[in-house]
Formats: C-alpha cells, sequence, structure tokens
C-alpha cells in the first residue's frame, strides 16, 4: 500500500502564513503539517509516499529534503497549473500511481490521531471514506451514510440543507481504495469527469457520480473519538493548536479563551457556569421563529431595555440598568463609583477585585477549609476597617456559602450604619434551596436601603450565556442614571432584548427548571462524595468547590480530565487565596453529562 498527498494548493485563507510556504509547511504547535503526516506514515509499512505539488513546490522539497530517505521512499508529482485548476487534476496527475497499488489519499492540509491511520488501513474492506458526524465547525464535502455505512450519496456544497444536518457526516478527506476500485471504476470515472468538467473541481466529484450511479464500492468508516481538524484559515490553526496541544499546555489554551467552547463540540464544559435546564424548547423555538428580523434589525435603546428588565424581575424601571452581561456593569461600576476601600471576602469572583485598584482592597480569607463564612463572621471582620464598599458574591464563588435573606438583610443594615455601601451579586440566588424567596430584587427591599447595588448575571441561571445578559439594580436613582449614560446606546443586541420581552410566557418553565436542577445537585452530590479523592464541599450554587485530597494535585486531576475525557473544569490553583492548596470547581451540567462525568474519576481512581 501507499499514500498520495495532495500538496499543490496555494491556501490563500492563511493569508501571511502562506505568502512564502505552502499551506503543509505550516506549523501546528511547532511542528510543520507534512512533517506531522510523513512521520505517521513513515510508520505504517507503505512502500512509497507520492506528494502532489504546485504552489512554493521548491520550497517544499527542499524542506522536506532527504530526511525521511531512512524511512519511506518519497516521490514527487508536479502540477504546474495549481492556480488554475483544483485538486481534481491534482490527483489525476496522479492516477498511474493509483493503478499500481492500493493507496491512501490525504489532503496536506490535515492534522489527526495516529489511531485514523491504524482504523482505516486495519479494517479489512478495501475502499474506504473516514466520515465523522457533522458538527458546527466543518465544511466541505457531506455524505449521508446507510445503518450498513453504505454511502447513499455525497453532499456538495451547494445542496446543503442545515435542516438535515443530523443526517449528514463530513469526510476526513483520508481515503483508502483498493487497486482495482481505482482501476474498473475510480480512475475511468475521474479521466471522464475531468474531460467532460474540465480541471477545475474537486476529486469528490467522482465519488459522487459513482455514488449516484451505484456503481460505487465505496463504504463510510465513521470515526468515533479520534481528534481530526482541517486548517484553512487562521481560526482553524488556533483552534488545531488548543486540540493537539500537550496535556501540560492544553489546560492553558483552553483558559484562555474564555469561552467559546461551542468551537470544541466534543469537549464538556465543568468550568462555566449555567443553567442546564433552561431555557425551555418552546422558548428556543419562539427565538428562532423570529431569528430572521432580530438579526436585520436594530435593537432598542437603554430606555425600552431597562423597562424589559423592569418587567422581568418586577422592579422599578427607574432602579436597573441593562448590562452586556453583567461584566459589563461591574466594570463600570467599580471603576467609576467605587471610592475607598473596597471589602472582598476571598476566594472570590475575580472580575470583582480584577476592575478595582489593589491597594484598596480589603481582604477577608475565611480560615476554615470549606471557606465559609455567616453574616456575624463579616460583621466581626471588617467591624474595624476603612472600607466604603462591602462585596458579597451569595451564593459565593467559588464556594457555594449562602447567607440566607434573613441574616443578608440586617448586616446591609449593619453597613448603612458605617456609611458603607453594599454590592451583592446573586448570579447564583436561584439555585439556592426555597430559591423564591431568596432574591433582593424587591422594589420594597431596594427602597428601604439606598446603600445596596445588586447585580445578576442573567447568562447563568437562566442558561443563556451566548445572549450576553446582566443587570445592576439599586434604589439609588441617580447612581442607575449615571450609569446609563456610562453604557453604550445599544449595549445589548436584538436577541438578548427579544429574550427579556418573551420571558414572562416561560417564567413557570424556569421555576420547573431550577427544581430540576436542585434535585440534580443533590444526586450528583452523593455520587461526587464516593469519589475517593476528593473532598465535596456543600453547595447552595450550580458548582462544587471541592478538594483534591490525593493521588493527584488539582492541576494533575484537571489536566487529565481534559486529555483523556474532554472534562474541562476549574484549577483554582489560579485564584487567590488558594495557593499552595489543592482545590478544584466542578460545574453542574445535566443528568447524562454528570453521570460521564462521575464515570471519569472513578476510572483515574484505580
Amino acid at each position: 500500500m501507499q499514500a498520495i498527498i495532495l500538496a499543490a494548493g496555494m491556501g490563500k485563507r492563511l493569508g501571511e502564513l502562506t505568502k512564502n510556504n505552502t499551506k503543509c509547511m505550516v506549523s501546528v504547535n511547532g511542528v510543520c503539517l507534512i512533517d506531522r503526516m510523513l512521520t505517521q506514515l513513515a510508520t505504517r509499512n507503505l512502500s512509497r509516499v507520492v506528494i502532489v505539488v504546485g504552489y512554493k513546490k521548491e520550497e517544499l522539497i527542499s524542506h522536506i529534503g532527504t530526511r525521511y530517505d531512512d524511512r519511506i521512499k518519497i516521490e514527487y508529482v508536479h502540477n504546474d497549473i495549481y492556480d488554475k485548476t483544483n485538486n481534481i487534476y491534482s490527483l489525476a496527475l496522479a492516477k498511474q500511481y493509483m493503478l499500481e497499488e492500493d493507496t491512501l489519499l490525504l489532503e496536506s492540509d490535515l492534522i489527526f490521531d495516529d489511531s485514523m491511520l491504524d482504523l482505516i488501513i486495519s479494517d479489512p474492506y478495501p475502499n474506504l471514506a473516514l466520515v465523522a458526524k457533522y458538527e458546527t465547525w466543518m465544511d466541505g464535502t457531506m455524505v449521508r451514510i446507510s445503518e450498513d455505512n453504505d454511502i447513499m450519496s455525497f453532499i456538495p456544497k451547494k445542496a446543503f440543507k442545515y435542516a438535515d444536518i443530523e443526517h449528514y457526516h463530513k469526510t476526513c478527506n483520508i481515503y483508502k481504495f483498493s487497486r482495482e476500485f481505482s482501476s474498473t471504476q475510480y480512475v475511468p470515472f475521474l479521466e471522464a469527469y475531468s474531460k467532460a468538467m474540465g480541471n477545475n473541481e474537486y476529486y469528490e466529484q467522482v465519488l459522487r457520480v459513482l455514488t449516484a450511479l451505484d456503481r460505487s464500492d465505496l463504504k463510510a468508516l465513521p470515526i468515533t473519538n479520534e481528534k481530526w481538524y482541517e486548517i484553512d484559515d487562521v481560526q482553524d490553526l488556533d483552534i488545531a493548536e488548543t486540540m493537539f496541544s500537550s496535556e501540560e499546555e492544553l489546560l492553558g489554551k483552553y483558559y484562555r479563551r474564555y469561552g467559546g467552547y461551542w468551537r470544541f463540540p466534543q469537549l464538556k464544559d465543568y468550568c462555566y457556569l449555567v443553567n442546564p435546564y433552561y431555557p425551555s424548547p418552546k422558548m428556543k423555538d419562539e427565538l428562532r421563529a423570529n431569528f430572521d428580523v432580530l438579526l436585520t434589525e436594530y435593537p432598542s435603546g437603554m430606555y425600552v431595555n431597562s423597562l424589559l428588565a423592569g418587567k422581568y424581575f418586577g422592579i422599578n424601571q427607574e432602579y436597573v440598568v441593562v448590562g452586556n452581561g453583567a461584566a459589563e456593569l461591574i466594570k463600570s461600576y467599580v471603576e467609576n463609583h467605587v471610592e475607598g476601600n473596597m471589602g472582598i471576602i476571598f476566594p472570590t469572583f475575580e472580575e470583582y477585585p480584577n476592575r478595582a485598584i489593589a491597594e484598596r482592597i480589603v481582604k477577608y480569607v475565611p480560615n476554615n477549609a470549606d471557606f465559609a463564612y455567616t453574616a456575624q463572621d463579616i460583621k466581626v471582620y471588617f467591624a474595624d476597617k476603612a472600607i466604603s464598599v462591602l462585596l458579597l458574591i451569595n451564593p459565593d464563588n467559588p464556594s457555594g456559602n449562602f447567607i440566607p435573606l434573613a441574616d443578608l438583610l440586617p448586616l446591609i443594615e449593619w453597613a448603612r450604619e458605617r456609611g458603607i455601601t453594599t454590592v451583592v451579586d446573586e448570579s447564583f440566588v436561584d439555585f439556592t434551596d426555597d430559591f423564591s424567596g431568596n432574591s433582593l430584587l424587591h422594589n420594597h427591599i431596594l427602597e428601604a436601603h439606598s446603600n445596596l447595588v445588586v447585580v445578576k448575571s442573567i447568562s447563568k441561571s437562566y442558561g443563556v450565556p451566548g445572549l450576553r445578559l446582566g443587570v445592576l439594580a439599586s434604589g439609588n436613582k441617580t447612581l442607575i442614571a449615571q450609569m446609563k449614560k456610562e453604557v453604550a446606546i445599544w449595549n445589548i443586541n436584538s436577541f438578548a432584548e427579544f429574550y427579556m420581552q418573551i420571558f414572562g410566557k416561560y417564567e413557570k418553565d424556569y421555576t420547573i427548571a431550577c427544581h430540576k436542577f436542585i434535585g440534580e445537585r443533590g444526586i450528583f452530590f452523593k455520587e461526587l462524595q464516593a469519589v475517593p479523592y476528593l473532598r465535596v464541599i456543600p453547595s447552595q450554587a450550580n458548582y462544587f468547590l471541592c478538594e483534591v485530597t490525593g493521588r493527584y494535585t488539582a492541576t494533575e486531576l484537571t489536566q487529565l480530565l481534559l486529555k483523556r475525557y474532554n472534562i474541562l473544569i476549574k484549577d483554582c490553583g489560579t485564584k487567590s487565596a488558594f495557593v499552595g492548596k489543592q482545590y478544584i470547581r466542578i460545574a453542574i451540567r445535566d443528568r447524562a453529562d454528570n453521570a460521564y462525568f462521575v464515570e471519569a474519576l472513578k476510572a483515574l481512581a484505580e
């Protein structure tokens, strides 16, 4: 068996990276694509590798040089009109090789696990296309396959329908053709197709014709958990460098993204914190039904959006300002409205201290392994401290510690008597037991405590982080009016505005979702307690702070879960107050995901 690599293209979408090199010479984590591929092929007992070159061929041939001579024979085919043809012509130039022996066909812009080569080579069926279940990042040739993995049809770009994506597989651009298949089917049709349609086509079109004529012996071979990526532009390159990082570097490359994990469909995100049971399917359907108008129309300004937020939470419009996520409002408030020192309980949600002046932060770190504290503990600690603002994350992040309303209101009054403004971030309050009576977002509470500022992220408890919605509320109308002037006039988009508009119709569904979540938290808590190397701290939020008590460090466990199981958790070693300690934070997802997570933890205990 031989391999043919198509490497004649120009790779224009990679911009400066292919200005002086071919696409396959682009480096992923310090290794050129072509070097990675040749190294993989060299260990597979192949007779030779044939590389079809074109654009910057001298540079590519020089780069490869003689470095692989002792491992595998390399031959070159030259496409001198690469700028006027497509890959059907490149493959046609190598057709004589296909008639001589069985062939692996690969495109040079691929990066993939070694196991994918083993999968296709070891399979006894002679003619195969590696395929992957459709995911959002995929582009190019799709196929429909039967239960027996017969390829029923090739779907070109023009025929692609998003309504059918559940039935699609993407070709991985790695094929195995027997000599007989090439001789009797593929090459004759390749010649006829090129003669009829020209050379500015794709080689998959020939396979499409064979399938349509019911003449193809080609089957699909679906991959499962194997990693692969096709690199066409700089974003593809960035994603590939993350996916194929070393175990030591992988975690940092995910963390630096601060989200956007939908680009990694196999990843289970136990780092970011959202409601797994909301929005309801019907609410999503209504959002979809209005997609076109929301995409093409401007959103309203702050007047309307604060009105909607007031309706959303049942508070006066003059008491609330809407943000592009709570982060926008936190930045505005801390940087523009905090004077003097700010009392903060650590560990905490880092967005607040990151926006504050470090020298003006007065830290309180509870002196216990659970990082637990009460309203009385706060009063005692800050009684002799000169602070103008007291920050409470309630429930706290990452500890899950919660101060009930009956204790919280006297604490706010205690602060008022001392001229202290209390900022309460209650982004996770709807996950607490008896959550319906725990919020501060009520007119009578805001009016009675002019020193109170309430922040709430809609992203987290309502499960819509992509909409970027948050609110800041206070009975201090002057503060709210000032903050409305500080944010952009169109600081939220039409989708977020429409979501607030229709929320009332689905409020009962939200209540059901929160109760369902609380039940799942109880189940997950018991399961995590059975993991021998974890100490699980009780939580009133949608996450658990856990101490890693043995077998692994927190970083080692985090790295192993990501590398082996595609599970991303928060290594708390990056947070203040955890220096030298072994803690992780685990988000709570739905039953299926949590069961998978627990099985992974148990496997790591063996």
